[in-house]
């Protein structure tokens, strides 16, 4: 074909490929893509259509954040194995950015949520909320288990699931619903992460889908034991049945000073009698 044979200037190829003429130069200056005619008398840089493939090979690498270093190495001795090689390892790099970015869009939507959900509910009305199945990880808990040793094993599942930092999942506490119903409220039996991207281990906690009571109550100011007394109420009047867990999380920690102005958010599952 004509086009193939024609050389192109600097300013065509670099436009041809949608870079600038500077970059052209810079390659051409450090021996990684070099003109294929340089006019002995004004050393203009004429391009060959032919060079499009090879130039369009390191735009990938570079756009890919390969190192010049590697990708001169590479283009020095490329070849279908190496290509396939570093291709391979490439994708499975974006895959694992795509599902970093999966979670962090995860963990930010949740916050966008809570956010909303202050500036526009009622928080204290009781309500009735669908939602999803979820899979928590857990760590058992008792009464006698302390502080410093809840963060000691938070901190160890975070580690295990690869998260960057613990807020990059959702968490909380559980506590049995028969506890609550014989009065133990402080009776909290497991910590839990829901980990912002999906899978697939054994010994996970299911969080059931399906319709969830939802109420509030300040952390410090006011007392749970009042907030689940008012859950019974609503339940018994709504003709409800409370089941399984209730899953306890803070909602307002990122916009607060002050541990008293703590906002904790009460999900149930519940069925119709």
């Amino acid at each position: 074909m004509e086009k193939k044979r024609k050389l192109l200037t600097i300013g065509q190829f670099a436009a041809l490929h949608g870079i600038n003429k500077k970059t052209l130069m810079w390659y051409d200056e450090i021996g990684l893509f070099c003109p294929s005619f340089i006019h002995p008398e004004n050393g203009y840089r004429y391009y060959s259509y032919y060079q499009s493939a090879i130039l369009e090979t390191i735009l990938l690498m570079r756009e890919l954040d390969v190192p010049i270093d590697e990708i001169q190495a590479f283009m020095k001795n490329r070849s279908a194995a190496s290509m396939e090689q570093l291709l391979q390892e490439k994708i499975e790099d974006l895959d694992r950015h795509m599902a970093h970015l999966k979670a962090v869009r995860k963990t930010l939507s949740y916050h966008h949520q809570n956010m909303q959900t202050l500036l526009t509910m009622d928080l204290s009305k009781i309500s009735i909320v669908q939602k999803k199945e979820h899979s928590l990880v857990t760590v058992d808990i008792n009464q006698d288990t302390t502080f410093d040793k809840q963060v000691e094993m938070i901190t160890a599942e975070t580690k295990k699931y690869q998260l960057r930092r613990l807020h990059d999942a959702l968490y909380g506490t559980m506590i049995a619903v028969d506890s609550l119903k014989s009065g133990n409220f402080g009776d909290y039996s497991k910590l839990f992460i829901e980990i912002p991207f999906p899978i697939k281990k054994d010994g996970l906690h299911l969080q059931p889908a399906g319709d969830y009571v939802r109420a509030f109550y300040k952390d410090v100011a006011e007392s749970p034991v009042l907030c689940y007394q008012k859950i019974f109420d609503y339940a018994e009047e709504h003709g409800l049945v409370l089941s399984g867990f209730s899953y306890e999380v803070i909602i307002n920690e990122n916009v607060i000073d002050k541990i008293e102005d703590t906002l904790v958010q009460i999900e149930i599952p519940v069925k119709t009698k």
